[in-house]
C-alpha cells in the first residue's frame, strides 16, 4: 500500500509538472503574441507618421515652389530697376568723364 501511495505522489507530482508546463507555455505564447501586436500596432503608428509627414513636406514643397516663381520674378524686377538707374547715372556722367580723359591726356606736362 505505501508502494501505491509512494506511485501515486509519484504521479501526482509529474502531473503537476506537466500541468505548469503547459501554463508557462500558454503564458510564453501570449507573451509573443502580444508583442507581435505591440510590434504591429507600432509599424501602423509609424506607417501613419511618415505619411502625416511626407503631406506637410509635400505641402512646404508646393508653397516654397510657388513661392519661388513669384521670388524670381521679383528679384528680376529689381534687377532691372538697378540696371536701368545706374544706366541713367551714368549717361549724366559720361560726358564729364569724357572730358576729363581728354583733359588728362591732352595736358602735356614738363
Amino acid at each position: 500500500m505505501a508502494s501505491n501511495r509512494g506511485q501515486g505522489g509519484i504521479q501526482q507530482l509529474l502531473a503537476a509538472e506537466q500541468e505548469a508546463q503547459h501554463i508557462v507555455n500558454a503564458a510564453r505564447n501570449a507573451k509573443l503574441a502580444r508583442l507581435k501586436q505591440a510590434k504591429d500596432e507600432a509599424e501602423k503608428e509609424i506607417a501613419e507618421y511618415r505619411a502625416q509627414m511626407e503631406r506637410e513636406f509635400q505641402r512646404k514643397l508646393a508653397e516654397s515652389s510657388g513661392d519661388s516663381g513669384a521670388n524670381v520674378k521679383r528679384l528680376e524686377q529689381e534687377t532691372d530697376t538697378k540696371i536701368q538707374r545706374l544706366r541713367a547715372e551714368a549717361e549724366k556722367i559720361s560726358y564729364d568723364i569724357v572730358q576729363m580723359l581728354l583733359k588728362h591726356v591732352t595736358t602735356v606736362k614738363n
